[in-house]
């Protein structure tokens, strides 16, 4: 398998000698974890993106901003010493501890890889060491490769979707780690991948008791006002990833088919369940045991309609990256009701406080509607602009208007005129414009992702999103 864009030959070896012999004397085209063989990215085969055309421009400028600051000053101040095993102190065990770094990792692999890297503050060498210190710390870390109790993590909740994230970054600098960062790799995305397949096949993700639906077919509703959505789509996508990188394992096929059962779950409405429809052999109404949004395309979460998971539906969409990558189609489960969601964004009217109706989408605006109030803060343009981008690229926009190319440059440059006000590449400023304690590091795993879908489908060898 040839190398990556990343570097050129000479300034790999500069690199590897930095990360130590071990990392350069890997072999780049073949590693094996737990018996099976894991299968690089042929980069030569996937051709080249630049990213000049205009909604490339806006993605790659966020994401260079955002790594940029991520892999500078965040890990600077975060990761201040080395631990007696080599590895940095990821100071717990936690969403916090863990699904942040593996956040970071997916957006500054993503721009070295693609050469979106911005070197202002860091040496592209320095950012390529500091990365992988989160890819290998993380992945050694997991209970699949770490027997110690109190320093371990995985087989949680939300735990495939960090798993995915560490994998995914790995994945994207394969040249950049040794034999044993890859076993360990490979070896957390396995234990993470397996686990989901295990267990009620219907009803539950993997022996934990959470549920794929938030209300069953008899009417009972297992979850009042928590769509199991974005549940169902983070955990398919570490099955997705597993089956593309990992195509030899004996339980590709267990992968597969469980992702696509995910993909369905995660976006059920009532009229599915009295559907024909087959999707990826699996008949919905006979097959579906609850739904996860409304026949209007709203969800609910935190106990209201919430458009911000509205467009959690991304990671259902960046399956098609994930499986472009290894140059094979993705599950059409995986487009499953994306137009009926962003139709709602767009076109449905939802009543104001003091009378009259809006949209979500506010007529030329990048401004939010939020029906029900938003619980997570005031600033959120590049979640709804990273939607619009993957609506545009996957042709799930069909006959909703404006159309999501507009949407997208919008919600952009409304994002792109947030990180203006800094000089570092960050975002956000005050906590109230976005709550969450991982905010700069979503922005940066969303620009990742979207950023690679972007080359999957404008590169120099054709559009590599394809669907079965």
């Amino acid at each position: 398998m040839p190398s990556s864009p990343l570097l050129s030959r000479r300034r790999f070896l500069h690199a590897a000698g930095a990360l130590g012999a071990a990392a350069a004397l890997a072999d780049p085209c073949v590693a094996r974890a737990a018996g099976n063989v894991v299968r690089p990215i042929g980069w030569r085969d996937l051709g080249t993106y630049s990213g000049t055309d205009a909604a490339g421009r806006r993605v790659k400028a966020i994401l260079a901003g955002s790594s940029r600051y991520l892999i500078g000053p965040w890990y600077a101040g975060t990761y201040t010493r080395y631990l007696p095993d080599g590895y940095i102190d990821l100071k717990g065990t936690d969403e916090r501890a863990i699904r942040l770094p593996a956040m970071a990792a997916v957006a500054t692999a993503t721009a070295l890889t693609t050469r979106t890297y911005d070197e202002r503050a860091l040496s592209s060498a320095n950012a390529i060491i500091r990365t992988r210190n989160l890819i290998r710390t993380l992945a050694a870390r997991h209970r699949a490769n770490n027997p110690d109790t109190a320093t371990r993590w995985g087989s949680g909740w939300q735990t495939a979707l960090w798993g995915y994230y560490t994998a995914l970054a790995g994945w994207l600098l394969w040249d950049e780690l040794n034999a044993t960062e890859r076993d360990q790799l490979s070896s957390m995305l396995i234990w993470e991948a397996d686990r989901l397949t295990t267990g009620n096949g219907i009803y539950l993700v993997g022996t934990s008791g959470h549920q794929l639906y938030m209300t069953r077919t008899d009417g009972t509703v297992v979850s009042p006002g928590d769509s199991k959505a974005e549940e169902d789509n983070w955990s398919a996508a570490a099955l997705s990833l597993a089956a593309v990188m990992m195509p030899a394992h004996p339980n590709v096929a267990r992968w597969k088919r469980r992702n696509v059962e995910l993909l369905l779950a995660a976006a059920a409405c009532p009229a599915d369940l009295t559907s024909n429809k087959t999707i990826n052999g699996i008949r919905l109404s006979s097959w579906l045991q609850g739904t996860n949004i409304a026949n209007d395309g709203t969800l609910q979460n935190h106990a209201r309609l919430h458009p911000l998971y509205m467009v959690a539906f991304d990671q259902s969409l960046y399956q098609g990256f994930v499986f472009g990558l290894a140059n094979q189609a993705a599950p059409r489960a995986a487009l499953h009701n994306i137009n009926r969601t962003y139709a709602a964004l767009v076109s449905k009217p939802f009543p104001l406080p003091d009378g009259g109706t809006s949209f979500i989408y506010r007529s030329n605006s990048a401004e939010i509607y939020y029906p029900e109030g938003n619980d997570w803060g005031t600033h959120f343009p590049f979640y709804f602009g990273n939607f619009d981008l993957l609506v545009t690229l996957t042709g799930q926009g069909t006959g909703i208007h404006p159309a999501a190319a507009k949407w997208e440059r919008r919600h952009n440059e409304s994002q792109l005129a947030l990180m203006s006000r800094f000089a570092d590449g960050r975002t956000y400023g005050a906590s109230a414009e976005n709550t969450y304690y991982g905010r700069e590091h979503r922005i940066g795993a969303m620009a990742g992702q979207a950023y690679l879908t972007l080359f999957l489908a404008r590169n120099t060898m054709g559009n590599r999103l394809r669907w079965r």
